[in-house]
Formats: C-alpha cells, sequence, structure tokens
C-alpha cells in the first residue's frame, strides 16, 4: 500500500514538474521578453528625451551668439555674391568669396534652427554692436566698383568683416553652454583667422 501511494505521489510529482517547467518555458519567456521590450522602449524613450534636453540646453551668452552671428554671416553672403557677379576679379579673390558663402550660409540655416529650438527670438534685442559690419555707403560702393579695385575693396571689408566675427566667436567660446553652439565658436575663430591670412597675402599681390 505504502509502495502504491509512493509510486502515486512521484508520478504527480514529475507530472506538476513537467506542466510547470513547460508553463514557465512558453508563459515566463513571454513575459520576459514583454519586460525586456518595455524596458528597451522605456530606455530609448529617455536616452531621445535626455539627447533633446541636452539639445535645448543653452544661456544668454549662446542666444546673442546665434542672433547676431545670423546677420553678421548675412552680410558676409552678400558681400560675396557682389564679387561673384563682377568679372576682371583675380580668380584666388572669387574662389575665397565662393568658400566664404558655401561655408557661412548653412550655418546661418543651422543657427536659426537652433533659435527655433530653444525658443529665442530671431533677432537680438537693441544695445549690441556687430563689430565688422560695414554700412549702406561701403556696401554701395563695393557693388560699384571693378576688377582689381573691386577685389581690394572686398578684401579690405571682408578683413575687418571676419574679425569682428571672431571676437564674437571667442566669447561665445568662453561664456557659452550649448555644446553645439560653443563648437561653432570655435571652428569660427579657426576658419576665418586663417581666412584674414589668406586675404592679407591675397592684398599683397594687388
Amino acid at each position: 500500500m505504502n509502495k502504491t501511494m509512493t509510486l502515486a505521489t512521484a508520478a504527480i510529482v514529475a507530472s506538476t514538474c513537467v506542466l510547470v517547467g513547460c508553463s514557465a518555458g512558453t508563459g515566463g519567456g513571454g513575459m520576459a521578453d514583454m519586460n525586456h521590450g518595455t524596458a528597451s522602449a522605456s530606455a530609448s524613450a529617455s536616452a531621445s528625451a535626455s539627447a533633446g534636453q541636452v539639445a535645448r540646453e543653452h544661456n544668454a551668452a549662446d542666444a546673442m551668439f546665434a542672433q547676431m552671428m545670423i546677420p553678421h554671416h548675412s552680410q558676409a553672403v552678400e558681400m560675396s555674391d557682389a564679387v561673384l557677379a563682377k568679372k576682371d576679379i583675380p580668380a584666388p579673390v572669387t574662389a575665397l568669396a565662393g568658400r566664404i558663402k558655401a561655408a557661412q550660409g548653412p550655418e546661418i540655416a543651422r543657427m536659426t534652427g537652433w533659435l527655433k529650438e530653444w525658443n529665442e527670438p530671431a533677432e537680438m534685442s537693441s544695445g549690441h554692436a556687430m563689430g565688422g559690419m560695414i554700412g549702406d555707403k561701403e556696401m554701395k560702393a563695393l557693388v560699384a566698383s571693378e576688377g582689381r579695385e573691386a577685389a581690394r575693396l572686398f578684401l579690405t571689408q571682408m578683413i575687418a568683416h571676419h574679425e569682428g566675427a571672431v571676437t564674437m566667436a571667442k566669447q561665445e567660446s568662453r561664456e557659452g553652454k550649448n555644446g553645439d553652439a560653443v563648437a561653432l565658436g570655435r571652428n569660427i575663430v579657426s576658419s576665418q583667422e586663417a581666412e584674414i591670412r589668406e586675404m592679407n597675402e591675397l592684398l599683397g599681390t594687388l
């Protein structure tokens, strides 16, 4: 009798183990996959939110940098267009004007996007001077000039223009908070200082 009950109990235990094992293999694995998928989605969403937050982080220096550099770059593009529309300009000067336009046009778009992302106005408040900007009289003189005279005028004006941009970019490098804006500021310093040296050399050949 005892032997019979022992065999029966063993059979029940074995059956139970099989059933539990199958249940754990199917249901348990499914729950684990669901939990893993939920966790991955949550982590991804959290990472995206964090990345977005980091991208939006900025301070007053970042906003002012973009607000000032956009019109500053826009004028550099306008000056470059004036030279590119002319004939009889020395090829190195034309090439430089083309590079300036090609570099600063996309940077204007980037900074405009930042201001929208930061919920900052596109234009700065009054009272902030932008170094190197030329007036209407100087722009008209550039447009009216021709040949080597135009090349010399463009280079002279653009050297001063670049120097103003470098000053603003150095301030952003020191005081800015947004990583992308600070990186752009440093790039402007290095690239435009190199172009200033190039323009001074070109002036010596005219």
